[in-house]
């Protein structure tokens, strides 16, 4: 497997991109349970103003889904030189740098939207930045995984108590942090709120740091262009009333940016799941 992925790493992006979109159809043929999923989490998301289009966007997704999986040997193992080269527009750095230069850290929020791995790496190449890392359980894969993402001045800390803990004292150097917000997280670490019309346990900690911080939080992603020509990121300021739910402020923000790039969003994965040990949504109303 080590040396497959070492194979791809070595043809284009493009090339990739193509292999991608064929993978992606085959993994949704042969996959009943991921297919049923996407196409669930499509149609109650409600993009489709009709069968015509919601098949349209189904379809791109199911290419989009293919080539995020595809690019990962490119991202992961070519030089980290040419991965930042691959971004061709940046829109709203100079936001970021704002925000930064208020000396109390950043909190950059990105989605399971094109290809986020670039987004890491690409403000690891010019600032110090830590995010929370769960190991797969392939072992290869976890190997690979690390030394992708854990370039620059990146830092990955363990999705625990002491990651946190981490997370917060590079707040407090005025550093950025990381975090996938649309993530499911585990027993006792969030709450349920609505996204897209559904209840989806999401996290807390983005209000946690907010608060024992005081950091600016940034929502940001990367944009897929069309036949491997490279990515376009995207950050934009978000504003958190502390006074007010903050993961349903976050799953509204998310809907923002997921409205304006449907067709890469990751809808196979499994967001409206029921943690262990977590009451589903209805019973804990009612308790």
């Amino acid at each position: 497997m080590v040396g497959l992925f070492e194979l791809l790493a070595r043809l284009s992006l493009p090339v990739l991109h193509r292999l991608g979109a064929m993978a992606g159809w085959i993994t949704y043929l042969f996959s009943p349970q991921y297919a049923a999923r996407l196409r669930e989490n499509l149609v109650h998301a409600g993009l489709g103003h009709s069968k015509g289009q919601l098949r349209k966007l189904q379809y791109a997704n199911i290419r989009e889904a293919g080539k995020g999986v595809l690019e990962l040997p490119w991202v992961w193992r070519r030089p980290l030189e040419e991965v930042i080269a691959s971004v061709r527009q940046c829109h709203g750095w100079e936001h970021v740098e704002t925000e930064h230069a208020k000396g109390k850290g950043v909190i950059m929020l990105t989605p399971h939207l094109g290809c986020f791995e670039v987004i890491s790496l690409y403000i690891a190449a010019r600032s110090p930045i830590t995010s929370m890392y769960r190991p797969p359980r392939w072992r290869f894969l976890d190997i690979l995984m690390h030394q992708g993402r854990a370039r620059g001045q990146m830092k990955l800390v363990a999705a625990d108590f002491g990651g946190v803990r981490q997370m917060l004292k590079a707040l407090k150097r005025g550093e950025f942090i990381g975090i996938l917000p649309d993530q499911v997280p585990g027993n006792g670490e969030g709450e349920w709120a609505s996204f897209f019309g559904r209840p989806a346990y999401t996290m807390t900690l983005i209000g946690r740091l907010v608060e024992s911080s005081g950091a600016p939080v940034v929502m940001c992603y990367c944009e897929r262009m069309v036949e491997g020509a490279g990515y376009i990121l995207n950050f934009t300021p978000l504003v958190l009333d502390v006074s007010r739910s903050i993961p349903q402020q976050i799953n509204s923000a998310l809907e923002s940016v997921i409205r304006r790039l449907p067709g890469q969003y990751l809808w196979s994965y499994n967001r409206y799941k029921v943690p262990r040990g977590v009451l589903p949504p209805n019973t804990a109303k009612d308790q």
